[in-house]
C-alpha cells in the first residue's frame, strides 16, 4: 500500500513539474518572440527613419543655391555682352562655388529691336522657388518675387560666396543692380534707352537698376528691381551713380 501511495504521488509530482516546466517554457517563448518583434519594429522605425532624415538632406542639399547678386561685374560698364554674355557671367560665378550644374539666367529685360521682340527679366528666370546661398529662400515663385512679400534686402540679397554687397551709407555704395526692367519684371516698351543698348554699351546710353538694400534716391527708391536709370553706360558711370556693373542671377531649373 505504502509502494503504491509512493508511486501515485511521485507520478502526480513530475506530472506536475512537467506542466510547471511546459508552462515556463510556454512563458519565455512568448517572451523571446515579443523581444525579438520589439527589435524588428525598432529596426525598421531607425531604418524608416535613417530613409526619412536622408530623404530631407537630400532635399536640402538639392535646394542649394539659386539665387546671388554678382560678386564682381563684367568689367566692361554695362556692356556685358547681351544677355548671353551676361548668363555666362552668372554661370562662371556660380561655377567658382560648386553650382555651376545648374541653369544660371541673369534677371536682366531687353529692349523690342527692329528683328528681335522683348524679353522680360521675369520670364527668363524660372518658377521658383529661389534661395540665396545661405539657403534661406527669398521667394516662392515669380509673383512673390514682384510683390511685397519677398524676401530680399541687403542682408539677404548675397552674392555667391554668401558675402553682402555694399549698399548706402557704405564706402563705396554699390547698390545700384542692373536689371533695364520695370517693377513688374517686364522691359519697358518706350523709346528711351533702359538697357544700354541691350547690355552691349559701355559708353552711351542708360541702364534701368534697382537697389538691393532696398533705400537710396530715384523715383521708386525701395525698389529691388526698377529705382532710376543709371547715369551711363561706362564703368565709371555706374560707379558715379552708386553702382559697379552687379547684376541678379537666378537659376531656372
Amino acid at each position: 500500500m505504502q509502494v503504491i501511495q509512493f508511486c501515485l504521488s511521485y507520478n502526480f509530482k513530475r506530472l506536475f513539474e512537467d506542466k510547471k516546466t511546459v508552462i515556463m517554457k510556454k512563458i519565455l517563448f512568448l517572451a523571446l518572440m515579443m523581444i525579438y518583434a520589439c527589435n524588428l519594429q525598432t529596426s525598421k522605425v531607425i531604418k524608416n527613419d535613417g530613409v526619412l532624415q536622408k530623404d530631407i538632406l537630400s532635399k536640402k542639399s538639392e535646394r542649394g543655391l539659386s539665387f546671388f547678386i554678382t560678386s564682381r561685374g563684367v568689367g566692361n560698364g554695362a556692356n556685358l555682352g547681351g544677355l548671353s554674355g551676361a548668363d555666362q557671367h552668372c554661370k562662371s560665378l556660380a561655377s567658382d562655388v560648386g553650382e555651376g550644374n545648374k541653369k544660371w539666367r541673369a534677371y536682366l529685360s531687353s529692349s523690342a529691336t527692329k528683328t528681335e521682340p522683348a524679353v522680360n527679366a521675369r520670364d527668363r528666370i524660372g518658377i521658383g522657388p529661389w534661395y540665396n546661398a545661405k539657403n534661406i529662400q527669398i521667394a516662392q515663385d515669380v509673383t512673390e518675387l514682384h510683390s511685397d512679400q519677398n524676401k530680399l534686402s541687403k542682408d539677404l540679397s548675397l552674392t555667391e560666396k554668401g558675402t553682402i554687397v555694399n549698399g548706402r551709407g557704405d564706402e563705396p555704395n554699390e547698390h545700384d543692380i542692373l536689371t533695364g526692367s520695370q517693377v513688374n519684371g517686364t522691359a519697358f516698351d518706350d523709346d528711351k534707352d533702359h538697357t544700354c543698348e541691350n547690355w552691349t554699351s559701355s559708353s552711351e546710353g542708360s541702364a534701368q537698376v534697382g537697389h538691393h538694400d532696398r533705400i537710396g534716391g530715384g523715383s521708386r527708391p525701395t525698389s529691388w528691381n526698377s529705382s532710376h536709370g543709371s547715369r551711363g553706360c561706362s564703368q565709371s558711370n555706374l560707379q558715379g551713380t552708386g553702382g559697379n556693373g552687379y547684376f541678379y542671377c537666378f537659376a531656372s531649373n
